[in-house]
């Protein structure tokens, strides 16, 4: 009998979720410390790789275990079978840094910060090297909320200077050169956002996925195209998630074909937009084969995504 490359693919991914269960059985806290080394001579995938796949034994905000070829193979099986050549950085899911602590703190309190977020983006494009922030004509804990944000992104070094001008009330911040800085406030803490919103949702529902960031897929015809976030839980078809802090309108027929040509479900590709309102969000899904949502309503989708 002969099986497709799609069937036989998916039997392989099945079985490399069970060898990481097996082998995290086998590493509860009350084993003896000799069935992992067992686990290794029976030919089960690697330790580091367990936790990355389970997510249950980790912390989301802090682990590099996700950076790993091991935990982004199923995502590649899985695009391989497709003939689909995809190119990951391992890098983009270490979670070790800042940059995910701080994309937290961004998207939480997007409706207070959305302007500063703006500023930054602004001055980065104009080549301007700092910003003031008039914080008097602000709440008192508006004001606050502000500054204190400055002041903790400042102490990450998302900030090269921080001063607050008590009397005045004005946040005075030199903008940080690093690159990696500046693609954050370019758009990059919205993906940062989203990942770590997956990853919590798939934690909090205890089901194994191989999740990857900023992954380059070529097709067959040559085709170039770059998925912001992505994960394949165990059992289920891919999660894609397109984030866009700024126009998106003009991507729409380019997500449509994308989608398609992805054979993934419109309910599993998602366009996350900054700008969205839930009822702006949920006519677009019904005008289009895309999910639309918010900061806000994100969780809520994947959420429902994780009941299947």
């Amino acid at each position: 009998m002969v099986y497709g490359t799609v069937f036989y693919v998916e039997k392989l991914v099945e079985r490399y979720f069970s060898a990481l269960r097996e082998v995290a059985a086998l590493q509860q806290p009350d084993k003896p410390a000799e069935d992992s080394t067992s686990a290794n001579s029976t030919g089960a995938l690697p330790a580091q790789a367990v936790s990355s796949e389970t997510l249950a034994g980790i912390d989301p905000n802090n682990t590099t275990l996700l950076a790993t070829a091991e935990q982004h193979a199923p995502l590649q099986a899985w695009f391989s079978a497709r003939k689909i050549d995809a190119r990951f950085d391992y890098a983009l899911v270490d979670t070790s840094g800042f940059f995910d602590d701080a994309a937290r703190m961004l998207g939480e309190g997007h409706a207070l910060y959305a302007e500063l977020i703006d500023r930054v983006r602004f001055a980065y494009r104009k080549s301007h090297g700092w910003i003031n922030l008039e914080l008097a004509n602000l709440s008192q804990k508006d004001a606050q909320a502000i500054n204190t944000l400055c002041r903790q992104l400042y102490s990450h070094t998302f900030f090269a200077r921080y001063h607050y001008q008590k009397p005045e009330k004005i946040v005075r911040l030199t903008l940080q050169t690093a690159p990696a800085v500046r693609q954050f406030f370019e758009g990059g803490w919205l993906e940062w956002y989203a990942f770590i919103e997956l990853l919590t949702q798939l934690r909090q529902r205890g089901r194994p996925a191989s999740c990857a960031r900023s992954v380059k897929v070529v097709f067959p015809n040559e085709d170039l195209h770059e998925l912001d976030v992505i994960a394949l839980p165990e059992g289920q078809a891919p999660i894609c998630i397109e984030c866009k802090s700024g126009e998106f309108r003009r991507d729409i027929d380019k997500y449509l074909r994308l989608r398609k040509r992805l054979g993934i479900d419109r309910s599993r590709f998602i366009i996350c937009a900054t700008d969205l309102n839930d009822e702006q969000a949920a006519g677009l899904t019904t005008m289009y084969e895309l999910t639309f949502v918010n900061l806000e309503s994100l969780g809520r989708h994947l959420h429902t995504l994780m009941q299947g």
